[in-house]
């Protein structure tokens, strides 16, 4: 493999977590139940949501999208795993590194967007609640879920295109789980200052302007919440929140504790981490939008018991 530049670059060999074969078995058959789970957890989320008109809301819409977008997620890296644990081949092309890569940019910045998008809903829908309907209407909706993804998709391109002039030579070794943007830099054997540049110029936008907006919307929405009289009103409007502080959370916790360290200091420890954010954040969304959602109970109980019925006419 010639390591001159990035073009002699044929393959990079993702060496995962461990290279121990009895815990490749144990990974493998953990990997492989989360996925499932995440899998069917977010489909039946799409499909309970598509086909209940009850819960064809603002809501619930960016929510389907938010699961569409963990399902996608996912299926990017983990099955590239999978048969790297079982099959022991753990290369992948260049080309296919870069295309993981970009999705794997792209998704994570819509599913922020995601989030932030459904902050600026529950915001209207709790400090406005008379003009809610009229200020989300479907064009709205549309509008601003396009613009999330012409978003994301201008973030990906924009840095896996910057990727294509990193220069690689040595190693093409990469002690993760897939390809990652810092640890693909790591191997760089060639200036990435402009990498490094738009990394904090567009991260800026991408991630710090929406966490800042969700802070500031949460800020309103708890002073309209200390001003219902009601403690029952309270609580109801709080519980309309709570799952999505929760899902905020765990994005932005799991996140910090990947890429808020210098470049320098990334190393394999942090693929625990990464497993928390690439792997357990979607596969902990739909149970956390479905807990205490009556709503979601009642559409995904119609969902099963329709499909159960029709398997039995």
């Amino acid at each position: 493999m010639d390591g001159s530049n990035h073009s002699g670059v044929s393959e990079f060999l993702l060496l995962g977590i461990s290279d121990i074969p009895e815990q490749q078995q144990v990974l493998f058959w953990m990997f492989l139940s989360m996925y499932l789970v995440t899998v069917v957890g977010n489909v039946l989320i799409i499909l309970a949501i598509s086909f209940d008109p009850r819960l064809h809301t603002p809501m619930y819409f960016f929510l389907a999208n938010l699961s569409f977008t963990d399902l996608f997620f996912v299926t990017n890296t983990i099955p590239k795993m999978l048969v790297s644990l079982q099959s022991q081949n753990k290369a992948i092309s260049y080309a296919g590194c870069l295309t993981q890569l970009y999705f794997l940019v792209s998704l994570v910045a819509l599913d922020n967007l995601i989030l932030a998008t459904m902050a600026y809903d529950r915001y209207v829908a709790i400090c406005r609640p008379l003009h809610y309907t009229t200020v989300m209407s479907p064009g709205l909706c549309i509008l601003l879920l396009t613009l999330c993804w012409a978003l994301s998709i201008f973030y990906g391109l924009t840095h896996t295109l910057l990727m294509t002039r990193v220069t690689f030579c040595g190693s093409q070794k990469i002690h993760y789980i897939f390809c990652e943007m810092y640890v693909l830099l790591r191997l760089a054997c060639s200036n990435t200052q402009v990498n490094h540049t738009m990394l904090i110029a567009t991260g800026s936008f991408i991630f710090l302007a929406p966490l800042g907006f969700m802070i500031m919307s949460y800020v309103w929405i708890v002073r309209a919440i200390l001003q219902i009289p009601s403690a029952s009103s309270k609580y109801k409007a709080f519980s309309t929140c709570a799952s999505h502080l929760a899902v905020v959370s765990l994005f932005y916790g799991t996140l910090c504790m990947v890429y808020l360290q210098p470049l320098k200091t990334y190393s394999m420890k942090d693929s625990v981490a990464t497993v928390m954010y690439a792997v357990v954040t979607p596969m902990m969304n739909p149970f956390i939008y479905s807990l205490k959602n009556k709503d979601m109970h009642g559409a995904l109980g119609r969902l099963l018991l329709g499909k159960a019925f029709q398997r039995l006419t």
